[in-house]
């Protein structure tokens, strides 16, 4: 990519994996499940429920692959906004993409790497009934499959900086099987509609058997 474009690089984004990988793991005791649902190439979409801060980095270190993620625009200032860009994360204007956010997510997807789109758009209650366009958006666009992912243990203690999961706490991702999206000869808003419909309807499903399962081991309350 040349310096001029918006499409952050590959190599930080797989340095930011390793590092948080080692992070994660020393801090909490992680559990990753589904894994291997994650296509090993090509473009991929991750689709994660969102209720708690740590919910984005926890996926950079448990995500099979490198990851480049769409972070609300507020946390790229300062120290924190530098490391954020280092790693090959990509700032969102939740109130209205720009034309560099949209050409940074299509450019890491025509790379055949890895976007994380939350499609709730901020924190809430993870179960994924309220869905934003943007992640269809993507999806019709590129082509690419679509996974869902849920957390379980990063939003029991809260939805705020201060509610960081204890030392050693136990915490749990769960990918579910990848999604194909096809426009079935609609197009412009009926295509965006029907593709977000049928996305609330399968990542709301993960999110029950996801919850089924974890409460299953006794990992719960989340």
């Amino acid at each position: 990519m040349s310096a001029a474009s918006p499409v952050p690089g590959r190599r930080g984004a797989a340095v930011g994996r390793r590092l948080a990988g080692m992070l994660a793991r020393l801090a909490w005791s992680v559990n990753c499940h589904g894994s291997e649902h994650v296509p090993a190439s090509g473009p991929v979409i991750l689709a994660p429920n969102h209720t708690g801060f740590m919910d984005a980095p926890l996926l950079v270190a448990t995500s099979p692959r490198p990851v480049h993620t769409l972070a609300k625009k507020e946390l790229f200032r300062g120290p924190v906004g530098w490391v954020l860009r280092a790693v090959g994360q990509i700032p969102l204007d939740r109130d209205g993409p720009g034309r560099d956010l949209l050409e940074a997510g299509l450019g890491v997807l025509e790379d055949e790497r890895v976007l994380v789109v939350f499609p709730e758009g901020t924190r809430g209650a993870g179960d994924f009934q309220d869905l934003r366009t943007g992640l269809a958006w993507f999806a019709l666009r590129s082509g690419a499959p679509v996974v869902p992912v849920v957390f379980g243990g990063t939003g029991r203690r809260g939805r705020t900086l201060g509610a960081i999961p204890r030392f050693r706490e136990r915490l749990d991702v769960v990918f579910g099987q990848p999604i194909t999206l096809s426009a079935d000869g609609r197009r412009g808003k009926a295509a965006l509609e029907a593709a977000t419909s049928h996305l609330r309807t399968e990542l709301v499903a993960h999110h029950e058997s996801a919850q089924a399962m974890l409460r299953g081991s006794g990992t719960g309350p989340w």
